[in-house]
């Protein structure tokens, strides 16, 4: 990471925004840079005296007086109000009548704003997901970042994540079909640790991400782009799978492809 990328996401780490593996990474250069441990100090200072202080403003009571002045009289039901064409029945509204129906007309209004919120959140959390396995996928790229166990052996790479993910994912072997298997890493999508299986295509990387759960099922590949990046997204044996990749969208359905294909066979054996 460097101390551009940083000052974008100290301040996400600064209000608990940011998931476990980009909150690792922010810590780590922090610890290293002096500029943005200096940046980091004074906008968590910053941060901290803005919480603290009393920033919420109280009308004074002669605010309070002169509205009320303003106010019709509470017998406004003479004949000569009547004769102005003053409402006969009008009366100044208790505190506990204003109040009461506020906190109904509040109450409806919470219920609505969560029901249009949980369509949202259902409809939108798939985009977050591709949203974070393409910010992954572009980590991965940095020097360093790629691969965890090298190997294009699927008997070595498989057996590497015991223990560091709770499932087991399958490792196919696609050399032979133009897909040459690479090795995989540990990663961390939606905050979860997931694996990462990776395979390269002439010059082009694919990271595959299995997990248990990450997103709606889809029994069939559901595509997408983000930003410029080709994701692919399935289920199968109750695994949830995540294809990105800068390779053609052809190309890469023709991995998911022959992934799909072969992730059965795998799974039984």
């Amino acid at each position: 990471m460097n101390c551009a990328e940083a000052e974008i996401l100290i301040h996400a780490l600064i209000d608990g925004e940011l998931d476990a593996g980009h909150a690792r990474e922010v810590e780590a250069h922090v610890a290293s840079c002096a500029g943005c441990a200096g940046q980091f100090e004074a906008f968590h200072l910053m941060h901290a005296a803005m919480a603290g202080a009393a920033l919420k403003d109280t009308a004074p009571a002669s605010l309070h007086a002169r509205i009320d002045a303003m106010l019709p009289p509470a017998a406004a039901g003479t004949a000569a109000a009547a004769g102005a064409g003053a409402p006969r029945s009008w009366r100044r509204p208790s505190r506990r009548s204003f109040f009461g129906g506020f906190a109904a007309g509040a109450v409806l209004s919470g219920a609505l704003a969560a029901s249009v919120a949980l369509v949202v959140f259902n409809g939108d959390r798939e985009g977050t997901i591709a949203n974070e396995v393409v910010s992954a996928h572009i980590r991965s790229l940095q020097a360093g970042h790629l691969i965890d166990v090298e190997s294009s052996d699927q008997h070595t790479v498989k057996p590497w994540f015991d223990g560091k993910v709770d499932v087991a994912p399958p490792v196919i072997d696609l050399t032979a079909q133009g897909f040459t298997l690479i090795g995989g890493r540990l990663d961390y999508i939606d905050g979860e640790p997931v694996a990462a299986v990776v395979y390269r295509r002439r010059k082009h990387v694919i990271n595959l991400f299995v997990a248990r759960r990450l997103g709606t099922e889809h029994a069939a590949a559901a595509a997408r782009t983000v930003q410029g990046y080709n994701v692919r997204h399935w289920s199968a044996q109750g695994l949830d799978f995540w294809a990105v990749s800068d390779l053609d969208a052809q190309e890469l359905d023709e991995f998911v492809q022959k992934i799909s294909a072969a992730v059965p066979a795998v799974s039984r054996s």
